[in-house]
């Protein structure tokens, strides 16, 4: 009697070139429209210098504990965030599957529009060499360049945004499709040093314009009453949280790459410290440079408008390259700068679906690139870059963050934590293989801080959508785009998980052995750590 044929033995799986690869593709993942564009107004607004204090204590007890968890899961289950948790789950793993849709679905919904903002900077950067804006920049980019409409859903295209969105799309498929080495560790090596030394020159030059030590003044005097505010804190929380791309599946897929020997601590605390470096590095010069536009002015920096996100770069920085010495360069630097940084976390980003799909369908990470980066593209299209394109946008995107990704970062911590009981094991994880170790207290930050510090948050957030809505915007148009991209993460999740593996995961076999012999607990601490 035949057998019936056997599946393919799987390919070998990717892996960084070493650990400097992966550190820069970490370090390029975190560093993103956030840190340039989030950062300076959130410190400003929550206490200048004082923020400082809990922005730290932020990172030490919740960005780089579940920066190490998600680290953990995805060296030791390798596998992307599905694959990782299922193998985590055991009997549970079918449940625990379900979480790691979760998080690749939110990872495919800030795809779509994440793209859209490099697209803009794209343009802005070309707009930079002639002041294209004019005197105006505000009416110039809700009107002349996105051309916004009324909420609602518009199927005329905007060319200034279409083209440069499709360009977008192609650079993102492409590397993508070309892999982990040669493709997302390469443009990282070659896109990250251009970036720092762009925004470095970009810095140095803000410093040296009438004003910036006022602008710096603003930024960096402390306001210690601020920080008697719990809203200071959750603000500070909010920032590093988002800012670190944790816990929607990111790191997870990134260190399912990384060699089985591989120090996994050390590198996190170089990813942490150096995102948190180039978001203060970004206060610094965008502060020195509304420093200069008050005095331009002829007013303080705290009478100035649009200090954060889209308004902050692309209505407040035009208006001031306008103004400054050697602008047009200015303008290059900085729409570049951001159009760079924005791409880097972007192919990260996609990186969790395309692994995910590849792993899930058992095709090749070509047939996944395209597949991914072929659907998302038509959809960010058609969505994005029409006429309701700003504002389809700025909705998705506060339902999709405060609430979508925290509730992820949640589930992570209890299920893992304090349903599969896995605290332990990862803890033992990282410990024999990295340098830096981690105590019982970091089960305690992942499994007790952090969920009710984020359950808070979660709460507050949703407790406000409901009752105050958004920006002025219609009930039914914040029904149809803020609740209803919640309720795409959680179709998504429950539809991947029912279809069917092509090839099962579990037949896998995780390293090291956990609990460990006597022989491995003694000689733990010993072991050559290689990368």
């Amino acid at each position: 009697m035949d057998r019936a044929p056997q599946a393919a033995a799987p390919a070998p799986r990717e892996e960084w070139t070493g650990q400097v690869g992966f550190i820069l593709s970490a370090i390029g993942s975190a560093v993103g429209l956030g840190n340039i564009w989030r950062f300076p107004g959130v410190a400003y607004e929550n206490g200048g210098g004082a923020f400082l204090i809990p922005y730290l204590v932020a990172l030490l007890t919740a960005g780089i504990p579940i920066l190490f968890l998600d680290y953990a899961i995805g060296h030791r289950f390798r596998g992307a965030a599905p694959t990782a948790f299922r193998r985590l789950g055991g009997r549970l793993g079918r449940w625990m599957e379900s979480l790691g849709w979760f998080q690749a679905t939110i990872a495919f919904v800030i795809g779509l529009y994440y793209t859209v903002v490099i697209a803009w900077a794209l343009s802005f950067f070309v707009f930079s060499f002639d002041l294209r804006w004019g005197d105006d920049p505000v009416a110039f980019f809700v009107g002349e360049y996105l051309q916004v409409g009324d909420p609602g859903f518009s199927f005329d295209f905007v060319p200034g945004v279409l083209i440069p969105l499709v360009i977008v799309w192609v650079l993102t498929i492409v590397v993508l499709a070309a892999g982990i080495a040669k493709g997302v560790q390469r443009t990282n090596v070659i896109v990250l040093p251009i970036l720092i030394v762009a925004f470095i020159i970009l810095v140095v030059r803000a410093l040296f314009l009438d004003g910036a030590a006022d602008g710096l003044n603003a930024l960096f005097t402390p306001e210690w009453g601020a920080l008697a505010d719990p809203n200071v804190w959750i603000a500070a929380y909010s920032q590093i949280f988002f800012s670190l791309s944790i816990a929607f599946g990111i790191m997870i897929t990134y260190a399912s790459y990384r060699r089985r020997r591989s120090n996994l601590t050390s590198p996190g605390l170089v990813v942490a410290f150096s995102n948190s470096s180039f978001e203060i590095l970004a206060g610094i010069g965008v502060f020195a440079t509304l420093g200069f536009f008050a005095f331009q002015q002829g007013v303080a920096v705290d009478e100035l408008e649009s200090l954060t996100g889209v308004g902050l770069s692309f209505m407040t920085f035009p208006a001031i390259v306008s103004q400054m010495p050697g602008g047009p360069l200015f303008g290059c630097l900085f729409f570049g700068t951001l159009a760079l940084a924005g791409f880097t976390s972007l192919v990260s980003v996609l990186q969790v679906v395309s692994a995910a799909i590849q792993e899930k369908f058992s095709i090749t990470r070509r047939a996944a690139a395209f597949a991914v980066g072929g659907v998302s593209a038509v959809l960010s299209v058609l969505i994005f870059s029409t006429t309701t394109g700003l504002l389809a946008l700025d909705v998705v995107d506060q339902w999709t963050n405060n609430i979508g990704i925290v509730a992820s970062a949640i589930l992570t911590s209890v299920l893992v934590i304090w349903v599969a009981r896995k605290g332990g094991e990862l803890r033992y994880h990282l410990n024999a293989l990295s340098t830096f170790r981690v105590g019982s207290i970091w089960i305690v930050l992942v499994g007790v801080i952090g969920p009710v510090i984020l359950g808070y948050m979660l709460v507050s957030r949703i407790i406000s959508l409901i009752t105050e809505g958004y920006e002025g915007m219609p009930p039914w148009y914040l029904v149809v785009f803020g609740w209803g991209a919640v309720a795409v993460l959680v179709v998504g999740a429950v539809v991947f998980t029912v279809l069917p593996w092509r090839r099962s995961p579990d037949d896998f076999v995780a390293w090291p052995a956990y609990p460990p012999s006597a022989t491995e607990k003694s000689g733990a601490g010993s072991k050559e750590v290689r990368s």
